[in-house]
């Protein structure tokens, strides 16, 4: 996509964020930062590496996440099917996938 349309499709973004943020079902959403900060922690002959890479494979980027508690995988179905990826990204190759959480530790 050429940059403008990138531009233009983000710019649509804050008001489908905050109809789902509306639900009062979301507990966290955030943003990954610039790829080029990212850090690989490895476990080597019992310590702790620290590298820039190699890093894990994958065929596409995570650039966010979102977290949202919800009675039912209906309703976070329903929920996160109002996130801007969901909706608008289709020309980006934007996706969202739901995956359930098996135990959440606040801070």
């Amino acid at each position: 996509m050429r940059p403008e349309d990138v531009e233009a499709l983000v710019s649509q973004c804050p008001a489908l964020d905050e109809k789902m943020r509306a639900t009062g079902r979301v507990r966290v959403s955030a943003s990954l930062g610039d790829l080029e900060g990212r850090r690989t922690l490895r476990p080597v002959d019992g310590k702790t590496r620290i590298s820039d890479g190699p890093y894990t494979e994958s065929k596409e980027v995570v650039g966010g996440f979102f977290i949202i508690e919800a009675d039912s995988h209906d309703e976070a179905l329903r929920i996160a099917s109002m996130h801007p990826a969901a909706t608008l990204g289709e020309a980006g190759g934007w996706a969202v996938e739901l995956i359930p959480m098996a135990f959440y530790l606040a801070g």
